[in-house]
């Protein structure tokens, strides 16, 4: 079957080995050092960031014309993989760099693309994403912020919560009710919001399970004034194009759900190898094997469909919002029984912070969650198939 282009879905290219590669050695020698202290500080990991940068893995999906690497949609979910592998909260650097953006790549006209893809390209700013509000989770359209009309500008007013790197990025992509007697979804708009905007604040950092590196705040606007030049797309039309960046950064979220599920497999291994019970390795014991067996298997599975996933998002598929939706859904389940029966195999020591087992379960479980938690995901799935997505094969 060598050479059949049908089969090119299953081999990776030279192109992306090699920067996995790269991307493994700078997260084990410039971000897996300083993970454990990120976590038991919660604090953001420059560290990761600064290290990202310099590498050109901080921002890598943005396009070379906006001054980016160009890095394709699989090279960018094996980027975020790899640094999830030692980091979960770290790999939300890169990831959330492209779901704040994304809105813009799919929609903004050309001044808005320059204005502020580039910067972040470059590595002097980060990206957030405003969607969620306490009272508007997985019903997005019930959002209440509004954005109102006021000459050559909008005034915004209200909330967003649960805004992962709030307070750390310059930017934010922000969805607001636009017309309130208007459809409900049809009268939502997108914003570029700077973090410089008069009016715009944070709240206070959410006290998480996981991710602690990450800060999590709301953001809060007060008569925030912004010029209707940082529209993305036409009016009315942000819900839409909120929904189509979730089809294109689930998939990301199912890379790092990966990551941090081999991460705790090759931990995993490697102690049970070096641990002994009864005279022998543990890993001598059969139930012990049959365990791991199922650990890989289910892990490989998750990461084929993320991978299929990503060359749909590449290539724009019509079926994209049902695979985006599957690789996310299962993937992070994947991560939670992955990590889970890992703690398990380490017996007490996984329990304890001498290993980094428990920070992984514990970060796994955020990827089941959000951008939709995964009974979301399911919904979603559901309908596309009611529609006849995907098409059988």
């Amino acid at each position: 079957m060598t050479g059949n282009p049908d089969f090119d879905l299953f081999r990776i290219s030279e192109d992306h080995l090699a920067l996995r590669e790269a991307v493994r050695a700078v997260a084990e020698d410039k971000i897996a050092p300083f993970a454990a202290d990120v976590d038991e500080n919660s604090r953001y990991p420059q560290e990761a960031h600064d290290a990202l940068v310099q590498s050109d893995f901080f921002a890598p999906h943005v396009a070379e014309e906006y001054g980016g690497v160009g890095a394709d949609a699989l090279a960018t979910c094996i980027v975020i993989e790899e640094v999830a592998r030692v980091c979960a909260s770290s790999s939300l650097i890169p990831a959330v760099n492209k779901l704040g953006s994304m809105p813009v790549i799919l929609a903004a006209n050309e001044e808005i693309k320059q204005t502020y893809l580039r910067p972040m390209a470059e590595g002097r700013v980060t990206f957030s994403y405003g969607l969620s509000e306490r009272e508007a989770g997985s019903d997005t359209a019930g959002m209440k912020c509004r954005a109102t009309r006021d000459g050559d500008d909008f005034v915004l007013n209200g909330q967003k919560s649960w805004i992962t790197n709030a307070g750390v990025s310059e930017y934010y992509t922000v969805l607001a009710v636009t017309d309130p007697e208007g459809k409900r979804g049809n009268n939502v708009t997108a914003f570029v919001v700077e973090k410089s905007d008069a009016g715009f604040d944070f709240g206070e950092k959410e006290r998480k399970l996981g991710i602690k590196g990450s800060p999590t705040r709301e953001l809060h606007f007060d008569n925030c004034r912004i010029p209707a030049s940082r529209m993305i797309g036409a009016e009315g039309e942000g819900l839409k194009i909120a929904l189509r960046t979730l089809d294109h950064t689930r998939v990301t979220i199912g890379a790092q759900a990966v990551g941090i599920a081999q991460g705790a497999l090759d931990h995993a291994l490697a102690y049970v190898q070096e641990r002994k019970q009864f005279g022998k390795h543990i890993a001598e014991f059969q139930g012990i094997q049959f365990m791991l067996a199922d650990m890989a298997m289910e892990l490989e599975a998750a990461r084929l469909m993320v991978y299929s996933a990503a060359a749909k998002s590449e290539r724009n598929d019509a079926d994209l919002t049902f695979f985006g939706a599957a690789a996310k859904a299962f993937a992070s389940d994947v991560a939670m029984k992955v990590t889970t029966d890992a703690v398990q195999l380490l017996g007490g020591a996984g329990y304890t912070r001498d290993f980094p087992l428990e920070r992984m379960m514990r970060d796994a479980k955020i990827t089941q969650i959000y951008e939709g938690t995964n009974q979301v995901q399911r919904l979603v799935m559901a309908r596309q198939l009611l529609k006849g997505l995907p098409a059988a094969r």
